[in-house]
């Protein structure tokens, strides 16, 4: 299974680049760390998806410009059979040591100038995840396929099972991961205004 991680860092390094920006202009307006934003040029963490949409305002373009393989203007259709072949972003999802917990198959990829991002994202289980909440403009909308998962949304705890799904505003802190030791699989779009 390919994985897209050093494409989305090389990606953001050579836009950051073309518009003349250091690593700490973009920390500045992404209120992010300059060693984070590091990291993620090179391919070392992605953290989540919280920072790279951070990123993307910073760099004035839309978080599908780093996800972007080509621009059909037309529908776009995943099949199955394709969507675990195809290429997946694995995501640390704040982790305090990097593991990947967190696999990402974006369904979207050629449609260009979209304003949703679809994933299936695999979960992988942990007994005692460890995770930073993140806030970013936008909606998220999940629905679980598989297993069971917990949401932290400001000073609530959503669990969701098989069949469930939640849709709420990305402004409030927030972080998902698996219910403990459980792992799961769920279908997230996230719409990111521009």
């Amino acid at each position: 299974m390919s994985n897209n991680n050093s494409l989305i860092g090389s990606k953001i390094k050579g836009i950051r680049e073309t518009k003349n920006l250091s690593i700490e202009e973009i920390a500045e307006r992404s209120g992010l760390s300059a060693e984070q934003i590091n990291s993620i040029e090179n391919d070392v963490n992605l953290p989540s998806l919280g920072p790279l949409i951070k990123i993307a305002r910073a760099l004035g373009v839309r978080l599908g410009t780093f996800m972007d393989d080509s621009d059909a203007l037309g529908p776009i259709v995943t099949r199955a059979k394709d969507r675990e072949a195809e290429s997946s972003i694995s995501f640390s999802n704040g982790a305090t040591d990097a593991r990947k917990h967190m696999e990402y198959h974006p369904l979207a990829q050629q449609k260009a100038g979209r304003h949703m991002e679809p994933f299936i994202i695999d979960i992988n289980p942990e007994e005692s995840p460890e995770f930073q909440l993140s806030a970013h403009e936008g909606e998220e909308f999940i629905y679980v396929m598989q297993g069971e998962i917990e949401i932290v949304y400001g000073k609530e705890t959503y669990s969701l099972h098989e069949g469930d799904s939640i849709y709420y505003d990305s402004i409030v802190k927030h972080h998902v991961h698996g219910a403990p030791g459980k792992s799961a699989k769920i279908l997230a779009v996230v719409y990111i205004p521009f």
